[in-house]
């Protein structure tokens, strides 16, 4: 997940947890709001009635005409019971099915003289009053349609608005970091661009004394510190490549014609064979690494060319032969390639012969019987090549450290090289998005799958 959008959630988050808490106080105090103004009602009309109990001359009388001319006052669904000293039903508004009464509700009003319960449906307000030296039992229930009408109306609106409110600040809160971060972006992108070759790239900086300018001014200088250490190596590499270059091949066309001579013994032409090797295999590595120090990941696309993998496997071969004549190659196509494959992929046919050079005498010198196996795969994802040798294999500990630089198994105890041809051919392998394998499918045979993907 992006920073902006990191940042726009969290936000959202913290104001609907906030928003929610403010939400849920609001509905909470009208709702306590609402049963004390009830309450006070239920008061109210108490008082009102027993003031009218204190006035009538004829209570029971006056009662209907009294209540009838005050329906104004009268809460929703009110019932009044009117009880005398002796818990006696002298007046009830009920008129029309049996009166009932919670005879405990009387007793307890002898103890609390007021009683409110708002957990029964409905509510209860009850009162002991004396009036003119009597006692009067006065109970009232109502239901508050009208206040529980607004709380109802009240917790739609709020969550409407929670809902809404959520929405908009999420939206608003990602536009706004987009806008805030909108540099950091530019950023990014700009430091994305900048490659081995193109290190001299500066950022734009801007006239501002926030932290991205001064992450731009950073990433400048440090980038160039880079370009100079990089430049410097990169020059003493290619100097270096090209100086030994000349001695290397004057070295090996002078072994060549001393090889020629008849006059040497045996184990004579035996050591000038093994000095020509060594010539040639450091040849090889100084052309390796002066062409390693012309790519890089991005540049090297922009010289790609159709190559085939055929050609290529043959030509390195070839070039192998010449140092290892003993060695014989095995080549197969798979019966999964489909009657249509090209054999065909994308790359530098240059860098790629470094790959199965390497490969073809790793073989020669590891193999028992100084033969190589080659199996191609094509398939509508992948082109793999199979290069498969007999001969000791690599100790599982050891395989996940066979690419990298200067690491030689226990298998090439007491034969020369540099430890560098794997790590080379995985380099070379990487620039061209493939990749190398290596495993072990049986006793005393090695194979290394290289995967181009299509």
């Amino acid at each position: 997940m992006s920073l902006k959008r990191k940042i726009a959630l969290n936000l959202s988050i913290a104001f609907s947890l906030l928003f929610g808490i403010v939400m849920a106080v609001i509905y909470m105090s009208f709702n306590d709001f609402r049963r004390e103004e009830f309450k006070e009602r239920f008061r109210q009309r108490l008082e009102f009635t027993s003031h009218f109990i204190a006035k009538s001359k004829d209570f029971e009388e006056e009662a209907p005409v009294f209540f009838n001319e005050n329906s104004d006052n009268i809460l929703l669904n009110e019932t009044i019971l009117i009880f005398n000293a002796e818990k006696e039903l002298i007046y009830s508004t009920i008129k029309d099915r049996n009166v009932t009464w919670d005879s405990a509700l009387l007793k307890e009003l002898d103890e609390k003289k007021i009683v409110y319960s708002e957990k029964t449906v409905p509510e209860i307000y009850a009162a002991l009053k004396t009036i003119n030296g009597e006692n009067y039992y006065i109970l009232t229930s109502a239901l508050d349609t009208n206040g529980n009408s607004k709380l109802a109306y009240l917790k739609y609106l709020l969550i409407t608005a929670y809902v809404m409110s959520t929405l908009l600040i999420g939206f608003f809160s990602y536009y706004f970091m987009g806008q805030f971060l909108k540099p950091l972006e530019d950023l990014n992108q700009e430091i994305s661009e900048v490659t081995a070759h193109k290190l001299t790239t500066q950022i734009p900086v801007r006239n501002s004394n926030d932290e991205i300018n001064v992450l731009a001014q950073s990433f400048n200088t440090m980038i160039a510190r880079l370009d100079d250490v990089f430049q410097s190596q990169k020059d003493f590499t290619a100097s270096a490549s090209h100086e030994i270059r000349t001695p290397i091949t004057r070295m090996a066309f002078q072994l060549e014609n001393l090889i020629k001579f008849e006059k040497h013994s045996p184990e004579t032409l035996i050591a000038l064979k093994q000095i020509q090797r060594d010539v040639y295999q450091l040849s090889d590595l100084t052309n390796s690494l002066l062409l390693l120090t012309k790519f890089d990941r991005e540049n090297i696309q922009s010289i790609y060319e159709e190559v085939r993998i055929d050609e290529v496997i043959f030509e390195s071969f070839e070039a192998v032969e010449k140092s290892y004549p003993k060695l014989k190659m095995d080549f197969l196509i798979s019966e999964n390639t489909s009657e249509n494959a090209l054999l065909t992929i994308k790359g530098v046919q240059s860098l790629l012969d470094i790959v199965f050079i390497n490969l073809f005498k790793n073989a020669a010198v590891y193999s028992d019987d100084v033969e190589v196996d080659v199996l191609i795969t094509e398939t509508d994802e992948n082109l793999i090549v199979d290069v498969i040798s007999h001969g000791n294999t690599i100790p599982q500990e050891e395989q996940s450290k066979l690419f990298e630089a200067f690491k030689r198994g226990k298998n090439s105890q007491n034969i020369s090289g540099s430890g560098l041809g794997l790590r080379i051919v995985k380099r070379i392998l990487e620039y061209h998005g493939a990749k190398i394998i290596y495993t072990s499918p049986a006793d005393l045979l090695n194979k290394f799958s290289v995967v181009f993907n299509k």
